[in-house]
């Protein structure tokens, strides 16, 4: 006799659940003014993308931005010129409490965390090209991904080194229709900037990169290092859709850029063009750093070790995978993939302190040198500030002299490197 058929419990599809938040204006030019968060960001500033637009005087054009980030509402600084504070206290990063004041300028404005939930998409793949991650802030990225890859918006990725901008760009080209047209990458921080232009626009006796990505994607890699005399140029490209090298000629080209650094920052302090920041920003998709999402190290793992030989059952462990979490990973998953390249080839485990950028890092030849110059800075940058806050007794004024540059300076470095006085 046949057994009978199992009814099978249908698994809840997943999704991301966030709380919504209110952001009130309580004192000031705008007083009165409210914005309600239905996803997880919410930008404060005098001009657009900012959701919420401030007619103070006072307050920087993209000021500071409210963000979702593992269930929490961290609100961070974007370099504004006056700065923000919380419940008047001076900050650059900190998590917000229901009912705290956000001081921009003159203006006052109350935080409210609210009861209700917004329900944010996510993907139900565990992949998009060559991302992997089965976190819910990946899978949530995934399913923006795909909606960028059936249009020709203009993106700006943004992430820091390692997180993966320039997989991601290729990621969406080859899932658009321009999948049979070309991908040219252009590293705008590669190549000087008296070169920069013919290699971007061409000139009589060579074709640019614009042309040569005609009917395909053009990925402008470190956008942020673009000079000031050539962004009005790729501006007008963006907008008109043509260049100029002997006359005008039409292209068709899907534009992304990447950055590591925050445009939004760059606009503040007048080192980058708003309006070519709009444009760029048609679709803005940050890349989270490796360690707020280690629950994805066993995916990528076995992502990594899958292309090499051999069954590599201690680097499976259990053992192992905790471990890996218990680190920072700076160095964000080119670091991971680095790491356990190395162990495959040594036959070992070496301490994951000293295994990539945070130790002795070894020139790969068989990386961009672009790839390699971001793998140095970010461990100058991270040592240097570590060691210019110990010797200045964790005093973050004496540390900004001893370093030459202004304290909101040093105290984005911090940010960016997670470090933290004492």
């Amino acid at each position: 006799m046949d057994d009978p058929p199992r009814l099978t419990t249908p698994q809840p599809r997943p999704r991301l659940v966030v709380r919504k938040f209110r952001v009130v204006v309580t004192a000031g030019p705008d007083k009165g003014k409210a914005v309600t968060a239905d996803g997880q960001t919410v930008l404060i500033g005098t001009q657009q993308p900012a959701e919420m637009l401030l007619t103070d005087p006072k307050v920087s054009r993209l000021h500071c931005e409210l963000a979702v980030t593992s269930g929490r509402v961290i609100i961070r600084d974007e370099g504004s010129l006056n700065g923000t504070t919380v419940d008047g206290v001076t900050i650059f990063k900190a998590e917000l409490r229901d009912g705290q004041t956000i001081g921009v300028g003159d203006s006052k404005l109350r935080f409210e965390l609210g009861q209700d939930r917004a329900t944010i998409a996510v993907s139900e793949q565990p992949r998009f090209g060559r991302l992997v991650g089965e976190s819910l802030a990946m899978r949530a990225m995934f399913v923006v991904l795909e909606r960028a890859a059936q249009t020709d918006a203009t993106v700006l990725l943004e992430g820091e080194a390692g997180t993966g901008k320039e997989a991601t760009a290729e990621s969406i080209h080859d899932a658009s229709a321009r999948s049979g047209g070309p991908l040219i990458v252009v590293d705008c921080s590669a190549i000087p900037s008296n070169l920069l232009e013919s290699e971007l626009f061409g000139h009589e006796q060579r074709l640019g990169a614009f042309e040569l990505a005609d009917k395909g994607t053009i990925f402008l890699a470190e956008i942020g290092e673009l000079g000031l005399d050539l962004q009005p140029k790729l501006l007008r490209v963006l907008e008109n859709h043509e260049i100029k090298r002997v006359g005008a000629r039409p292209i068709d080209v899907r534009v992304i850029a990447a950055t590591n650094r925050s445009l939004r920052h760059e606009v503040n302090d007048k080192r980058f063009r708003a309006d070519l920041y709009h444009r760029l920003a048609v679709l803005q998709i940050k890349l989270p750093p490796l360690r707020e999402r280690l629950g994805d190290l066993p995916m990528l793992v076995e992502h990594f070790l899958e292309k090499q030989p051999g069954d590599h059952a201690a680097l499976r462990s259990a053992a192992f995978l905790d471990e890996l979490a218990r680190h920072r990973w700076s160095g964000n998953v080119r670091e991971l993939r680095s790491y356990l390249e190395r162990c495959v080839a040594l036959g070992e485990q070496p301490p994951v302190d000293d295994a990539g950028p945070e130790g002795g890092l070894r020139v790969d030849p068989t990386l961009p040198i672009r790839v390699m110059r971001e793998q140095w800075l970010s461990v100058l940058e991270r040592k240097y500030v570590a060691e210019v806050l110990k010797l200045a007794g964790n005093n973050l004024t004496q540390a900004a002299k001893l370093a030459g540059i202004g304290r909101v300076q040093l105290w984005r470095l911090l940010q960016r490197h997670g470090l933290h006085r004492g």
